[in-house]
């Protein structure tokens, strides 16, 4: 396995490599990597004959008051877990190297990143559309892929590929969870034993949702009032910061519940913000 710092080094190398034929997959993460990062990894390994993971930090996509500087980070378990998982090359940068002296591109994907996340952390997905076409440029992969925990995310880099043309194909694959259904992140390494407790309601309440709608309910605004109730009955700890019923591509809110929608909602949780989501066909 190869840990690479330098961008032109790490563009040599995937250059040589697709001119040779090789099919590169690539996982792009902050690292503290878990079991979610893990079921990303084994995909891109199984899929393509050479498995690419970034690890970096991105500070463009954290707001003056959100976790840079505590964000957890563990480079010697990252480094065990991919060998584990059989990575070819680790794409480990540091902020100078990819944000250098005067930096003034970055890269906005309009309207769906106004509403869910993007609504109460602005510039977060600029950020992260910015990282990750940097990434993609950089390592040229066949594939990318990422978890439905991040689903607006999975949307705004969807867009993203598509309006700027780049070659890639991004693959999504479904969020991993604790045996109680808390949905694995980095950031539940913040949770109290107390907070942790509660933490399981996000999913609860996303599964008490959808089994509505399997019983008939339609009205988006009826299920998101029952949704918070629930919620805040299991999680009373927790700051609800949105509940919301929308159209699974557009991310607009829904009239009715059918087609294609996305439950997601977002908690903080002491020092913890959580997301989760359930995309449902109806």
């Amino acid at each position: 396995m190869k840990i690479i710092t330098r961008i032109k080094t790490m563009q040599n190398l995937t250059q040589k490599l697709r001119r040779e034929g090789q099919r590169i997959g690539f996982v792009p993460t902050m690292g503290y990597l878990h079991d979610g990062h893990g079921s990303l990894l084994k995909a891109c390994r199984r899929q393509n004959d050479i498995s690419v993971l970034s690890i970096f930090v991105n500070p463009v996509q954290f707001g003056p008051q959100e976790d840079l500087q505590s964000y957890p980070r563990d480079k010697k378990n990252d480094v065990l877990l991919a060998k584990k998982e059989n990575v070819d090359i680790i794409f480990y940068p540091s902020e100078k190297v990819m944000y250098p002296g005067r930096y003034l591109t970055y890269i906005h994907v309009d309207e769906i990143t106004a509403t869910l996340c993007g609504a109460s952390r602005p510039g977060h997905f600029r950020g992260v559309a910015t990282v990750v076409g940097k990434l993609l440029n950089i390592i040229q992969p066949h594939r990318v892929y990422f978890g439905q925990k991040d689903a607006q995310q999975c949307v705004v880099i969807r867009q993203m590929v598509q309006d700027l043309n780049i070659p890639v194909r991004v693959c999504v694959l479904p969020t991993v969870r604790e045996k109680d259904g808390l949905a694995l992140s980095s950031r539940n390494a913040y949770l109290t034993e107390k907070e942790r407790q509660e933490a399981p309601a996000l999913y609860q309440t996303l599964k008490m949702a959808e089994a509505e709608i399997r019983r008939g309910e339609q009205d988006p605004r009826r299920l998101t009032q029952m949704m918070a109730q629930f919620l805040n009955s299991r999680c009373p700890q927790g700051n609800i910061e949105y509940v919301m019923c929308v159209n699974a591509e557009t991310l607009e809110p829904v009239k009715i519940i059918q087609g294609t929608v996305l439950l997601a909602l977002a908690v903080r949780l002491g020092k913890a913000r959580l997301i989760d989501n359930v995309l449902l066909r109806v």
